[in-house]
């Protein structure tokens, strides 16, 4: 297992975020978005292959994860998908950072998603897998395929109390389930477990997660500071940047496809790329491949 990344610390509008930095301050800026149940050693292999690229790279902790804390305690443990993408934005206006490549997967891919859509003149590019990832809250009642909604199981188990209990006493655990569900090929071991878990001890990370998926089920409000975001992402808005869009073979929840079904949605340069026997968590399991498709967006 690979080391441990390294931290710094920048105050937005209402986070105190943690990030790991790596490579020249004059590089193309990078931001890197974990998902959930993960955290930024998802690039742990793909931050000192862009850094010595000669990118500036930025890997945060997102809300509700690791050392990121929220500044005030009155501010909405908000989980849902237009504070994600504006925590994006807020942090690269803490660096300086006018604009930026984002790439992601799970909570970060829609951060990024979100970001390009709303704030395409920030947006200089982006890496999201699974495509187009903004979800139409107002949908939330319509019916899934149920061999998808197998996969998605904890989505309705957080909807419960006893799924907000079994999280809180055991995210190690729920993270594990999901961790070889998403990615059947990934032998990951304990040890890359435990790091990762050492950031579900946040202590918002509960009311973040919970708020996150009872919000994109129709099962709890939003935060009002969003409400206008909300509304546009739920016309599900087109993403005009450059984007390099993937999909793993080997993911256990969202079965790779050739980039089409969402095609209509990126209306400026796109490619979209499978890599073979990667799961859910791709860029810890192909870093070199996610790494190849930030440099290939930074050029589009």
């Amino acid at each position: 297992m690979s080391d441990k990344l390294s931290v710094r610390h920048v105050t937005t509008d209402v986070l105190d975020v943690a990030y790991h930095e790596a490579g020249p301050l004059d590089g193309t800026p990078v931001l890197l978005l974990h998902g959930f149940p993960y955290d930024i050693h998802s690039y742990v292999d793909v931050a000192p292959d862009l850094a010595a690229s000669g990118h500036r790279v930025i890997v945060p902790y997102l809300r509700g994860h690791g050392p990121t804390r929220f500044l005030s305690p009155d501010t909405p443990r908000s989980g849902q998908q237009a504070a994600l993408g504006a925590d994006v934005v807020a942090l690269m206006d803490a660096l300086g950072i006018e604009r930026a490549v984002l790439a992601g997967y799970d909570w970060g891919g829609r951060a990024a998603c979100v970001a390009a859509a709303l704030h395409p003149e920030r947006v200089a590019g982006i890496v999201s897998v699974n495509s187009y990832l903004i979800q139409d809250i107002s949908a939330a009642e319509q019916p899934l395929r149920p061999d998808l909604e197998a996969g998605f199981w904890y989505f309705f188990y957080f909807l419960t109390e006893r799924g907000r209990a079994g999280l809180s006493t055991d995210a190690r655990g729920i993270a594990e389930v999901i961790w070889r569900r998403n990615s059947p090929k990934w032998a990951f071991g304990a040890a890359e477990l435990d790091r990762a878990a050492e950031a579900f001890t946040n202590p918002d990370h509960v009311d973040v997660v919970i708020h996150s998926y009872r919000h994109r089920l129709g099962r709890a409000e939003g935060d009002p500071a969003h409400a206008q975001a909300e509304a546009a992402l739920s016309a599900l808005p087109a993403i005009s940047v450059p984007a390099v869009t993937l999909d793993g073979t080997a993911d256990g929840n969202f079965p790779a496809t050739d980039g089409s079904p969402t095609a209509a949605r990126f209306t400026g340069p796109r490619v979209h790329h499978q890599v073979a026997d990667a799961g859910h968590n791709l860029p810890r399991e192909a870093p070199a491949a996610f790494a190849d498709a930030v440099r290939e967006v930074i050029v589009m």
